[in-house]
């Protein structure tokens, strides 16, 4: 098992990754559980699949584990799942000293995380992420949120989990798309700042793809550890070195925004078609070559994700795209950075795009065949 240490000041905690972390979650867990009762958030499938290991692991230490239930999908991080799961909260008795767990991927992660953030001006959780996605992502770093009709994540909070437990056993339940989808974020880590890590991803990008436990163990630390040091050096994203973890974000979430937030296009699908545009922007910008270009999206195509705008058949043009982009969280004064590469391996915030340009740049990608 790996330890990696989110190091914040005065509320540093740990990741723990590594085989069968669900079933000794009570004992690995035991200082953040004051009550008999343990309140327990959980995607209805990931509680299907994994609910009674670690129900069990509770039991046996004399805990009640307590569930409430959330639908699979997007449409949970909304104004009635977050007042619908405060309620079943404050029913429970949950106070400021307690914790509640989070089980399932980044939509539970991000809707409990918001809850227990505002629930009596905030009590404490604990990450169970089920997907390479959250294990990888959402789970570190405290980014918590829900989504509105104005676009993704858009009312949230930075509120810190107590603790990660990434059991990578149950990655081995995901379907291939879901895998892939999870690890467009781990070769992510290698595009933006780690060129070593990105040559190993073209190397072993299948092998963790495939549900190999030894590559699956070293993707998911090795990205944790990337994760880590980019939030303890800016956790709340004010000097911009965390705002690199965007990297394929802003061009993936208007993509997201027109498919509507639906299976059509999962997150991660999003963010690595949104990161060979941002490769191929670059080169338009000519920060990078056209080469390097080619080999970002060629490492993501050898993984099975999307590369081309045309596969989603969109009915729109940039100019579209581009007023999704006007939502970004990112927005400052009327402009918005964008996550560019000068090198793969190098990002960087580029504070000088035109976003008329950007959709110029978008039609002439959805017109490419």
């Amino acid at each position: 098992m790996a330890v990696i240490n989110v190091e914040l000041a005065g509320r540093s905690y740990q990741v723990h990754v590594g085989q069968d972390l669900l079933s000794n979650a009570a004992s690995l867990s035991h200082r953040f559980i004051r009550k008999t009762i343990v309140p327990i958030v959980a995607d209805s499938n990931a509680r299907e699949l994994h609910g009674d290991r670690l129900a069990a692991s509770f039991d046996a230490a004399g805990k009640t584990p307590v569930w409430f239930d959330v639908a699979s999908g997007e449409g949970s991080k909304s104004w009635d799942g977050l007042q619908a799961l405060t309620e079943w909260m404050l029913a429970q008795g949950v106070e400021r000293g307690d914790h509640v767990f989070a089980l399932g991927g980044g939509v539970v992660g991000d809707l409990t995380g918001f809850a227990c953030s505002i629930l009596k001006r905030g009590c404490g959780f604990v990450q169970l992420p089920t997907t390479l996605l959250s294990q990888v992502d959402s789970s570190v770093g405290g980014k918590t949120a829900i989504n509105t009709s104005a676009g993704k994540n858009l009312i949230g909070a930075f509120h810190q989990p107590s603790l990660v437990l990434a059991d990578t056993d149950t990655l081995k339940t995901l379907p291939v798309r879901e895998m892939q989808a999870g690890y467009a974020e781990v070769i992510k880590y290698g595009i933006l700042g780690d060129l070593e890590f990105f040559e190993w991803c073209e190397a072993n990008g299948n092998e963790v793809i495939a549900h190999d436990d030894i590559a699956v163990a070293e993707a998911v630390a090795r990205s944790v550890a990337a994760k880590a040091r980019i939030v303890a050096a800016d956790e709340r994203e004010t000097s911009g070195v965390r705002a690199l973890l965007n990297l394929g974000h802003t061009f993936g979430h208007a993509l997201e925004a027109e498919t509507g937030f639906s299976n059509r296009l999962l997150h991660g699908e999003g963010v690595a078609l949104g990161m060979v545009l941002a490769a191929q922007y670059s080169a338009r910008r000519g920060y990078i070559s056209a080469t390097d270009a080619d080999r970002v999206k060629s490492a993501i195509a050898g993984s099975g994700l999307p590369t081309e705008i045309t596969s989603l058949n969109l009915k729109c043009d940039g100019a579209k795209l581009v007023d999704h982009m006007r939502h970004d969280k990112k927005m400052d004064a009327g402009t918005l950075p964008f996550i560019l590469l000068r090198s793969i391996g190098a990002a960087f915030l580029d504070h000088e795009v035109s976003l008329d340009d950007v959709a110029l740049f978008l039609n002439d990608r959805l017109l490419a065949t």
